[in-house]
Order: C-alpha cells, then structure tokens, then sequence
C-alpha cells in the first residue's frame, strides 16, 4: 500500500467568473470506501458545458462551491476498495459522465451524480470512484482518445442511438464540427446513416466529408441552410437533427427535418432566437423532440461495442499539457477546433 499516492495536484475554480480562476493545488486523495477504486488520470477532455461552468453561466443545475471542474476522463485503477469485484489493477477505465446513471432515464438524484459540476470533476492527477461507474476502454484507443467518450461521444449515440435508434439509409443533420456533432456524424456514418453537415468554415467541412459526410453546407455563406437540406433530401427532410445551436437554429431544424422525424436538443451554442412558433411547428409535423442529458453507463458499454467493431477513432484537434490547462480552455472557447481538445494529465 505504500506506493499508493497520498496526494493529487487538481484544479479548483474558488470563483466562476471565468476559466482565470483555474487554480492548481496540492490536496489529500480520501481513503478508499469498499466499494470504491482509485484512478490514475491519463487524460481529460474539455465540452462547451466546463466553459459555461468556468463562466458561471450553466444553466442544469447548481455548482459545488470551489469545485474540481471536468467530466471526461480516461486512467487506469492503482487501488481497489475491499468489496469491489470485476475489476484489476492496471485495467483501462473512464467513468460515467455522472456516475450514478447506470441504466434507463435520467433522475434528479442520478443527475446530482454529474461529474464537474453539483460533484467535483476530474481535472486531477488522482480520482477516487465507485466502481459501479467505470467503463472499459476500447483496445484500439489511447488514452487521449478514450477520454473524449463519456459526455460527447455517450450523448451523439443516445440520440442517434437510444432509445429510438436509426436505421441504415437515413439521413441525419449534424450542427457544427464540435465534439458531439463530431461524433454523431462518425457514429452515423458507422452505422450506414448518409450526413448532412453544417460549419461556417470549409476547411472544417472539408475534414467533415473526410469523416464521411455526404454533403456539406456553409451556413455562413447559406445563410438558409435548412431549404439547402430539404433541397438535398428531395423535400423530404432529415431523419434526424444533432441539434446544438439551441433557440438560435432550432426552428431552422424543425424547417428541416421530415415528418415523425427526431429533433434532439443537445446544446445551447448560439444564444437567443424567436421561437414562439416552435409548439405549432412541432405538432404541424408530428416531430419527435427530446432533450438528451448525455446518457447511462448502459448506454456507454452500448456504444463501445459499436467503436470497437469499427475501430472509430475519436477526432482529437490539440492536446495540452495539466499545467496548460487555462490555455486548454482558451482554445476550447476560441471554436477553432475540430472535435475534441484534450489535456494530457500523466505524463507517464
């Protein structure tokens, strides 16, 4: 026991007016409850969820006081509680995004589980968890890499995946080339969806049909996207919407999306927009509208099955080191990445 570290150098935020505050400190690992394991942190990997957290603007929940931020990590178990079963020292893990989301829907008391926010995150050397959150990581996938699954990656696949699951031959619209619509796209294309993508840049849609998307749209200079996707898909409209602009871009995908079709409400990117149209829209057409809160363990080990068979790679833009971790979160909130940024925290 006594090559077990003692302590862990984490981030703190002790006011969230910005990721300025981003604080690196010294502070002891708690001892180990039974049925909890200790975890190396290997990489974390940042959304546009840490930056509104950062900012004091998130709008799902209250935030810990002086919290540790992040939700995405990959390490490996140094330690394992007296009652925890199925799992090794040296095994390969990330966790949940919130760690009591085992299976079905979200619950109050689950989504209080949600790591990086009301609980403390992971942008730490050392991670203490109960076992019943980890998740193995793929074989073909490093560190970096598996640190990108459990908030982007969980969330594309529940809603293209989850409850209502997509069939080959359909098509699906994916907003933007960040982490989710990164994923849903890859996670489409891998299961014999045809995509649609939107960015204002066509050196991002470029790498976008180099993902696999059919056709791609720059909103900037098509300002009206969604007659360009009922153009493309015949009048029909899209299956499904990885919907993340929120109230600025949602009445253009419920233009966009066919009759009975899927809109998935995932992000918030764009602000403010007219939507008091949208009830009317939405019966008008009989369209399936969900939010998505990320998704369960279940759903997790679901959609590693599907990584593993296809051998998908996660799309990674820039790694920084943990002692850039502000300048991580700069880049983050700069929107020149494509897919994921990701802060290497082992350096061994």
């Amino acid at each position: 026991m006594s090559s077990i570290p003692q302590k862990t150098r984490e981030y703190h935020l002790p006011k969230v007016d910005g990721f300025h505050n981003l604080t690196l400190i010294e502070a002891p690992i708690p001892e180990l409850k039974s049925t909890e394991v200790l975890v190396k942190v290997h990489a974390v990997s940042l959304q546009y969820r840490d930056l509104t957290v950062a900012w004091g603007t998130y709008p799902l929940g209250e935030l810990k006081k002086n919290l540790v931020p992040c939700s995405d990590m990959a390490g490996e178990i140094i330690a394992l509680g007296d009652e925890v079963k199925g799992w090794s020292i040296g095994d390969r893990v990330c966790s949940n995004f919130a760690t009591d989301h085992i299976f079905g829907d979200p619950t109050e008391e689950n989504k209080a589980t949600g790591l990086g926010a009301p609980i403390d995150g992971v942008l730490t050397e050392y991670k203490v968890l109960p076992a019943h959150t980890l998740v193995s990581i793929p074989e073909h996938l490093s560190y970096e890499e598996a640190s990108t699954l459990p908030c982007a990656a969980v969330t594309a696949y529940n809603a293209l995946l989850g409850p209502t699951p997509l069939k080959g031959g359909d098509t699906v619209l994916v907003q933007g080339t960040g982490g989710v619509s990164i994923f849903g796209l890859q996670l489409a294309v891998a299961s014999g969806a045809t995509v649609i993508a939107t960015s204002s840049s066509d050196e991002k849609l470029k790498i976008a049909k180099e993902l696999g998307a059919a056709h791609t749209i720059n909103y900037k200079t098509t300002p009206n996207w969604d007659e360009e996707v009922l153009k493309i898909t015949k009048g029909r409209g899209v299956d499904y919407v990885i919907e993340v602009g929120g109230s600025g871009t949602i009445m253009k995908s419920v233009n966009c999306v066919r009759y009975g079709g899927t809109v998935s409400l995932i992000g918030f990117v764009t602000g403010r927009g007219d939507v008091s149209e949208l009830p009317v829209k939405v019966i008008d057409k009989a369209i399936n509208m969900r939010g998505i809160l990320i998704g369960s363990r279940q759903l997790f080990e679901n959609m590693n099955r599907l990584i593993s068979a296809r051998k998908l790679r996660p799309v990674i833009d820039k790694v920084f080191k943990f002692e850039e971790a502000r300048s991580a979160y700069e880049y983050q909130a700069s929107q020149k990445h494509v897919g994921k940024v990701v802060i290497k925290v082992s350096t061994d």
